[in-house]
């Protein structure tokens, strides 16, 4: 019966719910990852600048943050939407997460009130996080709930591309940004801007999304008193669909988080902070391969409609284990100098001193070096070693060293490949998930259930991964550090590849669940 409603929902309709689904889902994941895409000067603006390694850790805590408490509001929205209705509910994400991330454009820096510029930068990105943990859920079972039962994988795999356009736009606005300006307008207002727009963009989608009705094996629930009264307890309290939840988390969405972050985020941390390669290069490149890979998310859709949903997402993972380590070596040893060959005539140093104004003893060294490479490589190194006069060398400063590698375009262009075959990966696991979760709850708790595994797996599995690799790669790079001062032979030869232990062992645990236990049932429950 619920079917033969679907059914009635012509292609043409379909597709204007699709946009309109779609392009406030997309707008939140801009705002959501404009964070993530800014986090190296963010961790400049926001946090202590005596230690940049701790700060760019702090500010991907912060990041991480956001994830954690999406379930929280996969749980709130949730309810609300299996309560009141999937429409109302995220009109209200929207606005929510608008507000937040344009208020995120405006708070001073930490040089200006201190604690209260990291303090309040949390806040605003907790509440970005509750935002999303409602919004997909309500979005992808909106669509799904419009869609014919022998296309709902395509259907629905729609609103799986909004999260990585989201990232796409993200960067493409801060490319934008930055080149319209000087390097120091930009580092230090007009980083600003990609956050203060998204209020224009979130205005635009409010007005699209308010002519929307209600999803209509929603409404017919509602219309004959088959909504739940209390969706959390339905969900959660009830033993046969609370399996279900934590299959759905622990064989499907708790692999697919890692993968989608490892293939888009961590890629991008990689190449900045290990590989140090140029901001601009390494953001180009990730929109080239995004351009690429981006179709595949409708192509694995409507492929799990022929084949099924659960052997290509399993697919995904099992590729992505077995071929992490591999890609990620060939990225490091791609812009690994030790691989090319100087051309040490035109090695150029530069050693400039500054006394600080409030001082007529303490002094500022800013040493640059830039060296350059026979296959076109270049590489700059700015070293500023704070002076204080009277201290010994052991109780002065660390210094503040910033390396950049320009790439070649045959480097660039192999790079674009291997972030391409990540999100191969990130695309046969992600691309039928929406459709795979909704078919697994009933309609009267869809909403609550099937939020609740998906932003665990993607918020708090997936969302710690950039912060959780980009530790494990600096706890094993300060063990090497250790070793060699003390004249001991290193132990790790690639601490830059420690951070995919992470990724590859939660993805193992995935497969192997979800191979064991899920049983895959394309028939949408009442």
């Amino acid at each position: 019966m619920s079917e033969h409603t679907v059914k009635k929902t012509s292609t043409k309709a379909l597709a204007a719910i699709i946009g309109a689904s779609s392009v406030g889902t997309l707008i939140e994941w801009y705002d959501f990852y404009i964070f993530g895409s800014l986090a190296t000067i963010i961790s400049t603006q926001f946090f202590p600048k005596d230690n940049p390694t701790a700060a760019f850790l702090s500010t991907l805590a912060t990041f991480a943050a956001g994830f954690v408490v999406r379930p929280f509001g996969a749980l709130f929205f949730g309810r609300l939407g299996d309560l009141i209705g999937r429409k109302y509910t995220f009109m209200v994400t929207l606005v929510l997460m608008g507000g937040a991330t344009f208020a995120i454009g405006l708070v001073p820096k930490y040089e200006t009130i201190g604690f209260f510029a990291p303090l309040i930068v949390l806040i605003l990105r907790l509440l970005q996080g509750l935002a999303l943990g409602g919004e997909y859920g309500g979005a992808a079972t909106y669509v799904a709930e419009h869609s014919p039962a022998n296309a709902r994988g395509f259907w629905t795999s729609w609103i799986q591309i909004t999260a990585t356009a989201g990232l796409f736009i993200s960067l493409g606005v801060i490319l934008l940004t930055k080149n319209s300006m000087s390097k120091e307008s930009w580092e230090d207002w007009g980083w600003r801007i990609p956050f203060m727009v998204s209020i224009i963009m979130v205005y635009v989608s409010v007005l699209i999304r308010k002519n929307m009705s209600e999803s209509p094996l929603f409404a017919k629930a509602k219309a004959e008193g088959k909504t739940s009264t209390n969706p959390l307890k339905e969900s959660f309290g009830n033993k046969l669909n609370f399996k279900f939840v934590l299959l759905a988390l622990f064989g499907a969405t708790m692999g697919q988080g890692v993968v989608w972050y490892t293939g888009q985020f961590y890629a991008q941390t990689f190449l900045l902070k290990i590989m140090n390669v140029d901001f601009d290069q390494a953001n180009t490149l990730l929109i080239i391969a995004l351009i690429m890979g981006t179709p595949l998310f409708v192509f694995f859709g409507w492929l799990s409609d022929k084949v099924g949903r659960k052997p290509i997402m399993l697919a995904g993972l099992l590729l992505a284990i077995f071929a992490y380590r591999p890609i990620y070596e060939k990225m490091y040893q791609t812009a690994n100098l030790k691989n090319k060959e100087e051309i040490t005539a035109q090695t150029k140093v530069a050693i400039k001193a500054t006394l600080f104004a409030n001082s007529s003893t303490d002094s500022l060294i800013t040493t640059t070096t830039n060296k350059f490479y026979t296959d076109g490589t270049t590489y700059k190194e700015v070293k500023k070693q704070t002076i204080l006069a009277g201290k010994v060398e052991s109780e002065q400063p660390k210094a503040e060293v910033a390396k950049t590698v320009k790439i070649n375009d045959s480097d660039l262009w192999t790079l674009v490949w291997l972030v391409f075959v990540q999100l191969v990966f990130v695309t046969m696991a992600y691309g039928p998930i929406a459709a795979f979760l909704v078919e697994m709850f009933p309609v009267k708790i869809r909403y609550t259930s099937m939020s609740l595994p998906y932003h665990i797996g993607n918020g708090v599995f997936g969302g710690l991964m950039p912060a959780i690799a980009t530790y494990l790669v600096t706890k094993a790079k300060d063990a090497n550090d250790v070793a060699e001062k003390a004249g001991e032979a290193i132990k790790n030869t690639q601490p830059y590849l420690e951070g995919l232990n992470y990724p590859i062992l939660i993805a193992g645990v995935c497969f192997v669940i979800g191979l064991l236990y899920i049983k895959e049932d394309r028939s949408i429950r009442d």
